[in-house]
């Protein structure tokens, strides 16, 4: 499987990290060990003193599909889950600067959280969908993906021009801002629409 990240879809968190607003989504890929186990604890990496949370919609592809026209993009997926892309900040800083790329950043063991995947039959209008982050209980993301500005059916279409997407592999569509540090001991859940879909602990 294949875990894709669509970095900087999000108006205010570009602002918040002083980035460009770019003319097409940006996208980057993580291994597919970079997942944390389930009930597992996320250790902060010895390489990192500036971890960031990351809290984003999933899309999980069902089917293979390549040069995806956007109107049937729809057909490619079921199930919509919540996640955290967990970033070394100070790394990634230092990449970029260097022009270099961000893998080791957003890539490392554990660097991505998928939580509990439900039904998009749950959803009256996925491009409408709250979503949020608590951190010790109290919420410090929060986001709804019709500010996303690219939608996740333009997304799916988007990425499958480059990458053939197949079974299993999952679509991070972005964070909105809200973005900070991490430390250890810190608790982190995630809700979609009044759903916990994870939690878990900084260590």
């Amino acid at each position: 499987m294949k875990i894709i990240c669509i970095g900087r879809n999000y108006t205010e968190h570009i602002e918040e990290l002083a980035n460009e607003k770019p003319e097409e989504p940006v996208v980057f890929i993580k291994p597919d060990s970079a997942i944390l186990p389930k009930e597992q604890d996320f250790y902060i990496p010895d390489f990192s003193k500036d971890v960031h949370y990351e809290v984003e919609v999933l899309v999980k592809i069902k089917k293979v599909g390549k040069h995806i026209s956007e109107k049937f993009a729809h057909n490619y997926y079921d199930e919509i889950g919540l996640g955290i892309d967990f970033t070394a900040r100070d790394l990634q800083s230092k990449l970029k600067e260097k022009g270099l790329p961000w893998e080791k950043a957003k890539g490392f063991d554990g660097a991505a959280v998928i939580g509990e995947w439900l039904p998009k039959t749950d959803f009256k209008d996925l491009n409408n969908i709250n979503f949020s982050l608590l951190k010790n209980e109290r919420e410090v993301q929060k986001g709804n993906t019709g500010l996303m500005l690219w939608k996740i059916d333009e997304l799916v279409s988007y990425v499958s021009q480059f990458f053939m997407l197949k079974k299993g592999d999952v679509i991070f569509t972005g964070t909105p801002a809200g973005v900070g540090r991490i430390e250890a001991n810190d608790y982190l859940s995630g809700v979609l629409e009044g759903r916990e879909l994870f939690h878990l602990k900084v260590k």
